[in-house]
């Protein structure tokens, strides 16, 4: 039986392979692939590829921007399941009848997509829910689609198709996780919890109820939300809400959900966003992203940089986040960031727009060999997703002045003082002791250069390492003034010069004071430039 199985299977692969082939040959494939090319492929390969795209549109760090925003327009509907495919999944995954379970299911779906479909139902306590039904083989389907769609990569690297610089291998292997993810409706409803849980204090927002005993892998019920669409403005207004009021609220939970919680809704069209009883619903959680802590940080410091025209801030973004593939030219990075951050210079901040902020921060990082953490990628649409709703919705809003005032807010909550201020005085001491042997070993330095025991080279050839260079001397000098006052205070506290106060004289007090003055400017240099 397993050979036959085998066989079964190899004929489905086959069958699959002649038909993707005859698809790419049709559209002429070998010839190059153009982002309206690749839709249109995407699209004839059927539900798996469309789902692929979708996902795809999203990594502009992995696809080129022009591919991006083709994919975008991916159709989401497909051809819907029959009545009774969906009752076969409902009824194998349960192993009862479906009356047993409901008392009614709507033989119409509300929407079909790539890996499910959804039903009005009625359970037997009258509670009116959602049932959302995968379609049955697709895990399978997409399976023997990725296997296959791996071979055909390994076509394109033997006939040297033209593809540019796409990474077909990446980009399939972490489709296939991400698509895996959503296949188990488990997570999704996980996921629901936990964002639940995040915003429970937030009286605006609400979240679709799980029914966790009749959720499975493969069906997942919920709460049926009775709202109006966001972007159903005349009906809103009819019923007496302020959509500028919605589009504020929205954004600053969004803002939330973003540099609080690390987990946010990854497609927040106004299709998954609904208004019931005064409250903002959150609909489709299935595809979420996360960020962690530090990569929060890094999205703060870089919208703070890029408001307040921060050239240094927004490199030390860049080279924090540890994904440089190559060597960095400096001097370049320096004069694209500049430029970028002149073109926003005269702008108003309400006027701005992160999405194409953050886009063009990706085409600088794409261009110097530094990618972004996926979270953040993934992200970037997300935000353009948004802000596309508010220009539409409420076009008074601003997402970028409401993230900026979030971050900002936000940075001094997390200071742990207490750990900054040991932190700081551990270094100080480092700095000091290191400071006072500086003078005897430039000098041991000099004598050896003038004894030809060594030789000292510098380049100056670019303007960054001059820059640098400029600043280490004018560190220096700071440094040897500090010193400078330290001596000359402890020097005038021996000798007990008046006038004093609280019995050290009072030149001593001003010494010191201008010692640690000097002393930490030159220390917040060090932390904040890393050299």
């Amino acid at each position: 039986m397993k050979h036959l199985g085998l066989s079964i299977d190899n004929k489905l692969s086959a069958a699959r392979l002649r038909e993707m082939v005859s698809v790419l040959k049709r559209h002429g494939v070998i010839h190059g692939v153009s982002p309206e090319k690749l839709k249109l492929i995407l699209e004839d390969l059927g539900p798996t590829y469309v789902k692929f795209g979708q996902v795809m549109s999203m990594r502009s760090d992995i696809l080129p921007r022009e591919y991006c925003d083709v994919l975008v327009q991916l159709r989401t509907d497909v051809k819907p399941l029959s009545y009774e495919e969906v009752i076969g999944v409902i009824e194998a995954e349960y192993g009862l009848r479906t009356d047993e379970v409901f008392k009614e299911i709507s033989r119409e779906s509300l929407g079909s997509a790539s890996i499910a479909q959804v039903h009005k139902a009625v359970l037997h306590n009258g509670q009116t829910v959602v049932i959302k039904v995968q379609r049955p083989g697709i895990y399978q389907m997409m399976e023997r689609d990725i296997q296959l769609l791996k071979k055909a990569i390994s076509f394109i690297k033997v006939f040297k198709i033209n593809v540019g610089n796409i990474d077909f291998k990446l980009i399939v292997d972490e489709m296939w996780a991400a698509a895996q993810q959503e296949m188990d409706f488990i997570i999704e409803s996980n996921y629901i919890q936990e964002i639940t849980n995040l915003n429970a204090d937030i009286k605006y927002v609400a979240f679709p109820r799980v029914e966790r005993n009749l959720t499975t892998p493969r069906v997942l019920v919920m709460e049926y939300i009775d709202g109006v669409q966001i972007d159903d403005l005349e009906k809103l207004a009819s019923l007496g809400y302020d959509i500028n009021e919605i589009g504020i609220k929205l954004a600053e939970n969004y803002v939330k959900q973003i540099v609080d919680d690390g987990l946010f809704h990854a497609d927040p069209h106004p299709g998954n966003i609904f208004i019931r009883d005064g409250q903002i619903v959150w609909l489709d959680l299935g595809m979420m992203g996360r960020i962690n802590s530090r990569d929060r940080r890094l999205l703060k410091k870089t919208i703070l940089s890029i408001v307040q025209q921060d050239i240094q801030g927004l490199v030390e973004v860049f080279l924090a986040a540890d994904t440089i593939k190559g060597k960095v030219n400096f001097t370049k990075l320096y004069e694209d960031i500049e430029s970028m951050l002149t073109r926003y210079g005269d702008m108003e901040l309400a006027d701005m727009q992160l999405g194409p902020i953050i886009q063009e921060v990706k085409d600088i990082l794409n261009f110097h060999q530094i990618s972004l953490p996926s979270g953040l990628s993934m992200l970037a649409r997300g935000i353009v997703t948004i802000e596309g709703v508010l220009a539409a919705c409420s076009p008074q809003v601003n997402f970028v002045k409401i993230i900026a005032n979030h971050a900002s807010e936000n940075i001094f909550k997390e200071i742990d003082f207490k750990k900054e201020f040991l932190t700081t005085m551990l270094l100080l001491h480092s700095f000091g002791k290191h400071t006072l042997a500086l003078p005897e070993q430039f000098s041991n330095v000099m004598q050896m250069a003038i004894r030809g025991q060594t030789r000292i080279n510098i380049d100056l050839t670019a303007d960054e390492p001059a820059r640098r260079l400029d600043l280490m001397l004018n560190k220096l000098l700071v440094c040897l003034l500090s010193v400078a006052c330290i001596v000359g205070a402890s020097i005038i506290f021996a000798s007990g010069m008046p006038p004093h106060w609280y019995g050290v004289p009072v030149l001593a007090w001003i010494g010191y004071l201008l010692s640690i003055l000097l002393a930490g400017w030159v220390i917040k240099k060090i932390i904040r430039n890393k050299y």
